[in-house]
């Protein structure tokens, strides 16, 4: 039979075939064959005691497969922020945007904390709102957005990416009744959260799909790529470059540039432009290094 991996911890395999969670070792010839099962993935599995334990069996071909966190078939990613406490930071935001983007994965940003938006991150939300087409105001610990979010995430593999401190522990137990993940509260101090999360797990919906939290500090290196590129994970860029006089522009120094037409009449904030010229810095710094 059929399932998903929703768990790998301990050597075994927790795998979901829409009837029972049963608890999988792999055949030898996974190893024999250096084959890594990961979270995330679909598998064949056969029944030694019914409705709880199994051996996997094969493994089911992947349509993509994630290294930080290891998971595979994921269908879309959940970048959480919080409209305060912390304060969103762009450059982290576009960070994970330009990452998601360059891996076709599709995007759902989520803003938290809708309590406490102020007029600085409400502006914020508003531009990101503009340029994609799934951005979301929620409560984490009310009602706020969240019928709007669970028609994002209906029957998809979806993947929780963003700061500690944010609420994406306290959002998966508002969607999962009963999961009871353990919440970071955000230190006074540094003004961000303390990491709740060990391992990647899928937990399942109860209105269909699957939602995982990853683990770790979203600390972002970008994926390999030329300059060109990436203007193409920067929607309103992206929508423009065909205006400006060279069709090679990189947009920085180039005349008759449209992108940077629209930085100074104000349509595209200083900040995305600020943090494109750092992401480009970058991957001239990598293509010099190598």
């Amino acid at each position: 039979m059929e399932g998903l991996v929703v768990k790998n911890y301990a050597g075994f395999y927790y795998v979901d075939t829409g009837k029972a969670i049963y608890m999988c070792k792999a055949r030898g010839k996974f190893k024999k064959d250096n084959l890594k099962i990961l979270t995330g993935d679909r598998v064949v599995i056969k029944e030694i005691v019914p409705n709880s334990e199994g051996v996997i069996e094969s493994l089911l071909p992947r349509k993509n497969e994630l290294i930080r966190p290891p998971i595979a078939n994921v269908d879309q990613v959940l970048i959480v922020f919080a409209f305060a406490d912390p304060f969103p930071s762009t450059e982290l935001i576009d960070r994970l945007l330009v990452m998601a983007f360059a891996l076709r994965l599709e995007v759902v940003l989520v803003f938290n904390k809708f309590d406490l938006v102020n007029p600085e991150s409400q502006k914020l939300f508003e531009y990101y709102k503009k340029i994609l087409p799934k951005v979301v105001a929620i409560t984490a610990r009310g009602d706020t957005g969240i019928e709007e979010l669970t028609s994002y995430l209906n029957q998809k593999i979806s993947v929780l990416a963003g700061p500690s401190g944010v609420g994406k522990s306290t959002l998966i137990n508002r969607l999962v009744p009963g999961a009871k993940l353990a919440t970071g509260e955000v230190s006074p101090k540094i003004k961000r959260g303390r990491h709740t999360t060990r391992h990647v797990e899928l937990i399942k919906l109860p209105f269909g799909g699957f939602i995982a939290d990853t683990p770790g500090f979203s600390n972002l290196t970008l994926p390999e790529m030329d300059k060109l590129e990436l203007q193409s994970y920067f929607p309103e860029f992206n929508q423009n470059r065909k205006y400006c006089y060279f069709p090679n522009c990189l947009h920085v120094k180039e005349p008759n540039c449209r992108v940077r037409e629209l930085l100074e009449t104000g349509e595209i904030p200083p900040f995305r432009y600020e943090n494109y010229l750092t992401f480009l810095e970058e991957i001239t710094s990598d293509e010099r290094s190598s």
